[in-house]
């Protein structure tokens, strides 16, 4: 007849000795511990790291133990789960014999691949980039082939980029015109204007109007001949 107190027992013990700086007893009654499991460190000395927890059934090892993940470090929820995956299986294998050195090994072992497969990935990523920068560095040299699509998808923007330069422009001009004043405002609004002034807003193109009535005055002034002047004395500029 088996002893399972003793087989768990005697696991126990080993365990301890085995990770002495990451094995910790919870509980005696169902047995309980965890295991720290770390992964060796990568290339830029990073690390990916769990913590198992395990209990002891009442006929282990001839029943599996439970096991869950109790925390976990620089893992991703498909890492998590490939791991609960791999004890499970781990442990059907295992029957029968103690195995929580297996399952942690095993562990060990995935962690120490998901340390590669970041390293890999982290390589993967430099590449692209670096490809992504050819490329751009082509285009930047050799320009994107013109074929007929893209011709008219440039030609329809460039068509509607020039017709709304078009409207603003025309929207500008109206509104100058409307904020224009002709010359007749002009004079209106300042009485001092000259003729000079006068004369530059006609050559200018604006439209003046001048009171005639201003010059009538000059119109009523009759200049006689100057022969016609009784008293006109002619000077003989050539006698002595």
């Amino acid at each position: 007849m088996t002893d399972y107190s003793e087989e768990q027992r005697n696991e126990l013990e080993a365990l301890e000795s085995i990770y002495p700086d990451s094995f910790t007893v919870l509980s005696e009654k169902p047995t309980t511990f965890t295991i720290t499991v770390t992964s060796e460190a990568g290339e830029n000395d990073e690390t990916v790291q769990t913590t198992l927890k395990f209990t002891y059934r009442e006929k282990y090892p001839d029943e599996t133990p439970l096991y869950e993940i109790v925390s976990q470090e620089n893992l991703d929820d498909n890492d998590v789960t490939d791991i609960i995956k791999l004890l499970e299986q781990q442990a059907e294998e295992n029957l029968g014999m103690v195995m929580i050195f297996t399952l942690v090994s095993a562990v060990q072992e995935k962690l120490n691949e998901i340390v590669d497969q970041i390293k890999t990935r982290r390589e993967e990523e430099k590449k692209q980039k670096e490809r992504e920068a050819e490329e751009e560095e082509k285009q930047r040299f050799h320009g994107t082939p013109v074929t007929i699509e893209n011709f008219l998808n440039w030609k329809a923007k460039f068509d509607a980029e020039l017709l709304e330069i078009k409207r603003k422009k025309m929207k500008e001009e109206e509104q100058a015109g409307k904020n224009k004043l002709s010359g007749k405002q002009l004079f209106e609004m300042d009485h001092n204007l000259d003729t000079s002034d006068i004369q530059f807003l006609e050559e200018a193109g604006n439209s003046v109007e001048v009171d005639e009535s201003l010059f009538q005055e000059m119109d009523d002034l009759e200049l006689d001949d100057e022969e016609d002047d009784p008293d006109y004395n002619p000077v003989n500029l050539d006698s002595d």
